[in-house]
């Protein structure tokens, strides 16, 4: 049937600044990704449009847009279902993120620009303010604006791309399960820490947190135990 916004996932309000097929998309993949649109849920452009307030043309290019990244796939004159990710998937999702994005905090470590460090100071705080407040959205729009801004002082373009492209594939299915209990706190509390190794220069320990912190990916973040090693 088609998904009805849950109490504890208001009706997102769009602004006029950006793209509406952005916001959209950006609204519809968080819910697919913190798991509050779960696999199975039918999707239609004209009854989101109307929850959004807008024409089905944007709605409809970001559930196309959606479809290109895994979340979505189409139903014959019925719309788009939400797709599900195995744990083997999401296992070697996180696996090739771990290979791509770990070793560079070696070579970053104690070169981050003092102006860009008050940005990712200040991402970092909001990460674990949004966390527990439960505003997913939020949330993810904070981590990925700080995971790539670490990517981005290798200077190494398509690097970036890969890995920008990588984290739209990640399915977080736990995320809201995970702030209701209060165990959010800690995986959040991670980004802080890591830029602290990174200013004092310890590119070793920098590596080993990312790892353990991507490991939160088929872990914590999607319901399941995580072994010593993350």
């Amino acid at each position: 049937m088609t998904h009805q916004w849950a109490e504890e996932a208001p009706r997102p309000t769009l602004q006029a600044a950006a793209s509406l097929r952005e916001q959209v998309e950006e609204a519809l993949s968080s819910q697919v990704i913190t798991g509050l649109l779960a696999p199975g849920t039918v999707l239609t452009a004209p009854t989101l449009a109307a929850q959004f307030g807008v024409s089905a043309t944007p709605v409809r290019e970001a559930l196309l847009t959606l479809q290109r990244r895994g979340f979505l796939e189409p139903l014959r004159n019925k719309g788009f279902r939400v797709t599900a990710i195995s744990l083997d998937e999401l296992q070697q999702l996180a696996r090739v993120r771990q290979l791509l994005e770990c070793p560079p905090m070696r070579e970053i470590a104690g070169r981050v620009p003092a102006a860009l460090l008050d940005e990712l100071r200040a991402l970092a705080d909001e990460i674990v303010a949004s966390g527990q407040e439960g505003r997913m959205q939020d949330y993810l729009a904070a981590d990925t604006r700080f995971h790539l801004a670490l990517i981005e002082l290798v200077g190494n373009d398509h690097l970036t791309r890969i890995v920008r492209e990588l984290r739209q594939q990640t399915r977080l299915g736990g995320l809201a399960a995970l702030v209701e209990s209060g165990g959010m706190a800690a995986s959040a509390a991670e980004h802080a820490q890591l830029l602290d190794l990174l200013v004092s220069g310890d590119g070793e320990g920098a590596e080993a947190l990312m790892h353990r912190h991507i490991g939160h990916v088929p872990g914590i973040w999607s319901g399941n135990a995580e072994d010593d090693e993350g």
